[in-house]
């Protein structure tokens, strides 16, 4: 697994390059994300014997303890927008845990996908450990059936991981879902202001707005509105959009011209039933699937903008008088993967991440990523299980117990 890091870091300009070639992200956020697929190698290589190790239980027996074994070939069902990332974020730990891993990736990405398989074959692993299937999403439904298949982890849309929740439930196969999200952030009225909007902006432009943790809904006290609006209207204004292989682009195309066009109907329904454009809103002339960053006030319950995760650099911009309303939309909404509070009360940031938001992942004064330190996962639509850390390693095990008496006894 370590040389398997290195072989990401001697190929990461090639790797970056074919990731941006076939789904438009910015060249720059593409070799960060081979750096981030380097770094989850190292980690589960240096700890994976440490969260695998049996755990002694004091029972009334002589010995009993809890070991865990591999459970046998996972299938990763991956989707495009972080092509390497999210296949390594699945496969290594399911790897180091002792299973062999099939990857079924997005359509739109073959590239990627066999570039992958190729990476850990010249790492050293066994020819077969890891293989890329080229086959159709109705072919990895059908895939979950065999009988050589043990477990199945998807990331996706909240369609998609009923679709394939349910096979596995069928077949009983254990499955993690990580799906779609539409992040709440908080901005409260002792935040700093010219803080959180960098942030805030960031996220939501990250990898040109189609991640499933970006900062979608922004809920801000009344108090500090005006001042927040613009601050945030300036750093969307200040995105770059031009050839994601430029240096200096600082946000791509659209990966496909459907999402374009999905993206832009979200925005003139909201429109249409009463939401109000700041910012952007308009398709740009020329070539490539490109959406300009676009910012919408007036937003409630009933519009795509609250309701439906907005897969492209769309902010919805939300009004509220307090903390306690600030959380009951927060939480107003089928998804659950990640949200995050500003406030310079670190206390109180803490107790309304803790106690407050409804999420998998809740962050104070930072915007929501996955780190591969941390368990990641989602509730309500988002999913269920969790990828990463200690927990996630664990997804695809057999947690045995072992109960030992030196002579027989009930």
């Amino acid at each position: 697994m370590k040389a398997t890091a290195a072989q990401l870091r001697s190929k990461k300009h090639d790797l970056a390059k074919l990731m941006t070639l076939e789904m438009g992200k910015p060249i720059r956020e593409a070799e960060a994300e081979i750096e981030k697929c380097a770094w989850v190698c190292e980690y589960f290589a240096e700890n994976s014997e440490n969260f695998l190790k049996p755990e002694f239980i004091e029972t009334g027996a002589d010995k009993s303890y809890i070991a865990y074994e591999p459970l046998g070939v996972i299938l990763a069902i991956m989707p495009w927008n972080f092509p390497f990332w999210q296949a390594f974020r699945a496969a290594v730990p399911a790897l180091m845990a002792g299973n062999g891993v099939v990857l079924k990736h997005a359509s739109n990405v073959p590239g990627c996908a066999l570039a992958i398989e190729k990476i850990f074959k010249e790492a050293g692993f066994p020819e077969d450990l890891f293989r890329t299937l080229l086959i159709t999403s109705t072919n990895a439904l059908s895939l979950i059936e065999s009988p050589y298949i043990r477990g199945v982890t998807l990331t996706g849309s909240t369609a998609a991981g009923q679709s394939v929740g349910a096979k596995a439930g069928q077949f009983l196969k254990k499955c993690v879902l990580e799906l779609g999200g539409s992040d709440p952030y908080i901005i409260l009225e002792d935040a700093n202001i010219e803080q959180a909007a960098t942030v805030c902006a960031t996220s939501r432009l990250l990898n040109s707005g189609q991640s499933c943790i970006a900062a979608k809904r922004f809920i801000v006290v009344e108090k500090q509105w005006e001042n927040f609006e613009k601050h945030f209207i300036e750093h969307m204004k200040n995105a770059v959009l031009g050839d994601p292989v430029e240096e200096t682009t600082t946000m791509g195309p659209l990966a496909r011209m459907d999402l374009r066009e999905t993206l832009h109907k979200q925005v003139l329904d909201s429109l249409a039933k009463g939401a109000k454009l700041l910012l952007g809103g308009q398709i740009p002339k020329g070539p490539g699937a490109f959406y300009p960053p676009t910012v919408l006030i007036n937003v409630t319950k009933g519009m795509p903008a609250y309701d439906e995760e907005l897969f492209g650099p769309v902010a919805a911009l939300i009004i509220t008088k307090d903390e306690q309303e600030a959380l009951h939309i927060a939480n107003d909404t089928s998804f659950g993967l990640g949200a995050a509070v500003f406030t310079q009360d670190i206390c109180r940031g803490e107790s309304i991440a803790l106690k407050g938001l409804q999420a998998g992942s809740c962050f104070v004064n930072a915007l929501v990523k996955s780190d591969p330190r941390l368990p990641f996962g989602g509730i309500k639509e988002s999913g269920f299980g969790r990828e990463l850390s200690h927990i996630g390693i664990r997804e695809f095990v057999n947690c045995k117990t072992i109960y030992i008496k030196s002579s027989a006894d009930i």
